[in-house]
């Protein structure tokens, strides 16, 4: 796989990772202020610094592109019976992210050596 396509699933899932935690701390203005909102404020602060951390370089970003969202993504399907329509499709990106990171991750971390 090219440098550039690596380069550019790389800025897709970041930009999918900070849309994601753009939305979820602009949902404070359209909600009641409560430990739902909070929690949400601040699972969306971290899913701002691991989209910027991910327009960098590092690996470690790449790990918790795919860890975070998938333990969000697991816990919401077991609190949740049905999602709505904005939680499916925050779901759907999140886990497009969670791909395009580990494509990443397995391409840098098994790239031969020059």
């Amino acid at each position: 796989m090219s440098d550039r396509l690596i380069i550019a699933l790389r800025y897709t899932a970041a930009s999918l990772i900070t849309a994601s935690g753009l939305v979820q701390v602009a949902s404070l203005w359209f909600r009641p202020l409560d430990e739902i909102a909070v929690a949400a404020l601040l699972l969306g602060a971290a899913y701002l610094i691991i989209g910027i951390g991910l327009f960098g370089q590092s690996r470690f970003t790449l790990f918790l592109a795919i860890l975070v969202p998938a333990a969000v993504a697991v816990l919401t399907l077991r609190q949740v019976e049905t999602l709505s329509s904005l939680q499916s499709t925050s779901m759907a990106a999140e886990l497009l992210a969670i791909v395009l990171a580990a494509v990443v991750l397995w391409q840098v971390r098994n790239r031969p050596s020059r």
